[in-house]
């Protein structure tokens, strides 16, 4: 009797939850079939009246279509969720999409590129070398003295040594990868080094512990190379930088890894050189320094004294993105405010 009985619930259920076309019709019949009230959910409840013998043969047939009308109710909601978010996700594909925000690169990363794709034009390869860098390739392979104030702990920061046999530093400047690509290069080449420096410094508008510096190194036989050449090469990158000719102009200086040593300007854009409160009045903004590379550099790299020659030059990178995008603090550039990366 509870046999029939429950074939019969099982049957007229699986029909109706195959022809469910609703979720309200579902939830009913669900109540009916599946739910504790229901016909099979009395059954179920009365198991524990019938004798040994019959709930051997009643249990496992009740168990099974409750399984069964389980796995059809399950399979119904599927059948009407999906034709749901079939209906719901219909579009009319000639409306225009919505672009997904997309990240952009940082400006001194964009700068960075835009200034090695005109020096890859005029024919130089890029160098790069590390960040934490031996005091020989920081200072003493670039001919600067072991009492140099550069060295002292005000200028330089200086790196734990444990048991190391060298001293480590955070690299104060890219002239340091210099000497580490002549070592393995035989002239003539040409080359530029872009990348991060460090100096232990306070900070202010104009002043920044870590920064980007951009180095260029031309190298050839001796008498090939001379400061009619630095002075052409800098003038060409300036004005295709800047879009327009600009002026350079030479100071003599002192750098312990070039002799002769330069510091150059370049004529004021803002103002066109006619003085301006950025120029101090004068028409020439003070961008590097320059030289010819030091006999001592060269012989430091392992090349005989006096068989090349070359010029070295280097500006800071972060000081032209501020000159070129207008931006008043140095800060900005290393302080992670998205407001502000996000105008470039």
């Amino acid at each position: 009797m509870h046999g029939k009985r429950i074939a019969e619930i099982m049957e007229r259920g699986m029909r109706a939850f195959s022809e469910a076309e609703d979720e309200s019709v579902l939830l009913a019949l669900e109540t009916e079939y599946t739910g504790r009230k229901s016909a099979l959910g009395e059954i179920l409840k009365g198991l524990k009246d019938l004798s040994p013998e019959e709930k051997k043969e009643v249990g496992p047939i009740a168990n099974e279509a409750r399984l069964a009308l389980g796995r059809a109710a399950s399979a119904a909601r599927t059948r009407i969720e999906t034709r749901k978010l079939a209906e719901d996700e219909r579009f009319d594909v000639t409306i225009p999409g919505s672009a997904a925000p997309l990240g952009h690169l940082h400006p001194i990363t964009r700068l960075s590129h835009e200034i090695e794709d005109i020096f890859a034009g005029m024919g130089f390869s890029i160098a790069d070398g590390p960040e934490a860098e031996t005091e020989f390739y920081n200072f003493d392979a670039l001919n600067v003295p072991a009492d140099h104030p550069a060295r002292d702990m005000q200028d330089t920061f200086w790196l734990k040594q444990d048991g190391l046999d060298e001293k480590y530093v955070l690299r104060t400047h890219t002239s340091s990868v210099q000497v580490r690509y002549m070592e393995s290069h035989v002239p003539p080449f040409r080359i530029v080094i872009p990348g991060r420096i460090f100096r232990n410094e306070a900070t202010d508008a104009s002043h920044e512990h870590t920064f980007h510096q951009f180095e260029c190194l031309m190298v050839d036989e001796a008498g090939s190379v001379t400061v009619a050449h630095f002075k052409h090469t800098a003038e060409t990158f300036f004005r295709e930088f800047f879009g327009r000719d600009v002026e350079v102009r030479l100071r003599p200086s002192f750098f312990p890894f070039t002799e002769p040593s330069f510091e150059f300007d370049i004529s004021c854009i803002l103002c066109d050189a006619k003085g301006c409160p950025v120029c101090k009045k004068s028409g020439w903004l003070e961008i590097g320094g320059a030289g010819m590379v030091h006999q001592n550099v060269f012989t430091a790299a392992g090349y005989e004294e006096g068989k090349y020659q070359g010029f070295a030059w280097g500006f800071g990178l972060t000081r032209l993105a501020m000159m070129k995008y207008r931006i008043p603090d140095i800060r900005l550039f290393m302080g992670g405010d998205v407001r502000f990366i996000r105008q470039f």
